[in-house]
């Protein structure tokens, strides 16, 4: 385990800005797209109508076949992280096929099944740009859905609960053909998430990863690092969960309300990956670390946590750090290894008029382990857009 992995290098060289005029345009114009969003925080998700923009030269058009349900939607379509504008379309895990590619686009061809995340623009100028890791651009990166799209008219980017999406070709990921495109929608975030810091520190054979919590991340930080190798502790507050982690390919499970477990998992395990989104006391866990092991923060409490005692980080040169989805290079090489190694998310298909019902399971933990919809349950768009 090495701490520090350089990222792969960007996919592509970065053009100066204003090299893409707005509005341009090699085809015949934007499409109508179905879509399924919210209209305040307190709407529920409901049939909306997308202009998507006429794409310029470097734009590819993808009709969309499945996106992922990630928990961040919720808290964005309800208004949970603050000030939102509204109508919102969510979804940022989305996989579908090329329909038109503009003029300068060689990379891509119609009928390409392709996979768009997080991201779908950025400086492309900074340090952190230049260096591949676009989800730190430090002018602000542009996010799939409810962000101000600086480069086509300061327009509220709408994500993949819907038909159709205009993405900047750098920004798109090409989808292996061996895997199930309903399965990679997941991977689009919850597996890159989990990926970055399993290879910031270079994962391999013989290391012992732990990870907390047992949901969409957990469940895709056990098969990754079981796939590069490392024996898996899982550490769960719920018995119940001791089966599901198992059956994930986990080699132990451990009861963190065990305190003899506790006790006998200490000095034992090399990285931890916390995805747990509630407040949780974290000293414990840094107890379970070997000297220089590192514990990487990847769920987001809406609270403050319990307060990190330094003596337990300084004893043993432990590391506590964050990680923030991957880069576009990144996400790449993650769908690469997935295909290699045959890692897809655990799903459950839900239709478009499933998408409340299926937030609110979300929201109980009632899901194994993600939700995808089929985006061909979707209304016909109508003739006049909503947003």
């Amino acid at each position: 385990m090495t701490p520090g992995r350089p990222v792969p290098p960007p996919l592509a060289k970065p053009v100066a800005p204003g090299a893409i005029t707005a509005g341009s345009n090699d085809s015949d114009g934007g499409v109508l797209a179905a879509a399924y969003g919210a209209t305040s925080a307190d709407s529920g998700l409901v049939p909306l109508t997308l202009a998507r923009r006429t794409p310029t030269p470097d734009d590819v058009e993808i009709a969309i076949e499945f996106c992922g349900l990630c928990h961040s939607d919720v808290h964005a379509v309800r208004g949970e992280w603050g000030g939102q504008a509204y109508p919102l379309v969510p979804g940022h895990e989305i996989v579908g096929t090329v329909s038109r590619v503009g003029s300068g686009v060689t990379d891509f061809a119609p009928g390409d099944r392709v996979g768009v995340g997080c991201i779908v623009d950025s400086c492309r100028e900074c340090e952190s740009c230049l260096d591949g890791l676009e989800q730190y651009c430090e002018n602000g990166m542009t996010g799939t859905y409810g962000a101000i799209d600086r480069r086509n008219g300061d327009a509220l980017t709408q994500g993949g609960y819907s038909s159709t999406v205009v993405v900047d070709r750098r920004y798109v990921l090409r989808v292996p053909e061996s895997l199930d495109p309903a399965a990679v929608a997941p991977l689009l975030c919850a597996g890159v998430t989990t990926f970055s810091p399993l290879r910031h520190f270079d994962v391999e054979e013989g290391d012992v990863v732990g990870v907390v919590g047992l949901g969409g991340l957990g469940h895709m930080a056990v098969k990754l690092a079981k796939a590069m190798g490392a024996k898996v502790v899982v550490f769960t507050t719920s018995e119940s969960k001791v089966p599901a982690a198992l059956e994930l390919g986990a080699d132990e499970v451990v009861l963190s309300r065990d305190e003899a477990a506790m006790e006998a998992a200490n000095r034992t395990i090399d990285l931890i990956i916390d995805t747990v989104a509630a407040p949780h006391d974290l000293n414990p866990l840094f107890r379970t670390l070997r000297v220089d092991g590192a514990l990487f923060q990847l769920g987001l409490p809406s609270e403050a946590m319990p307060p990190v005692n330094p003596r337990a980080l300084i004893r043993r040169r432990i590391a506590y750090a964050g990680s923030l989805i991957g880069g576009i290079a990144e996400t790449q090489e993650m769908l690469d290894f997935c295909a290699e190694h045959g890692v897809e998310a655990d799903i459950e298909m839900v239709r478009a008029d499933q998408l409340n019902e299926a937030f609110d399971r979300m929201v109980a933990g009632d899901v194994k382990y993600r939700f995808v919809l089929d985006t061909s349950t979707l209304q016909a768009p109508a003739e006049e857009a909503d947003a």
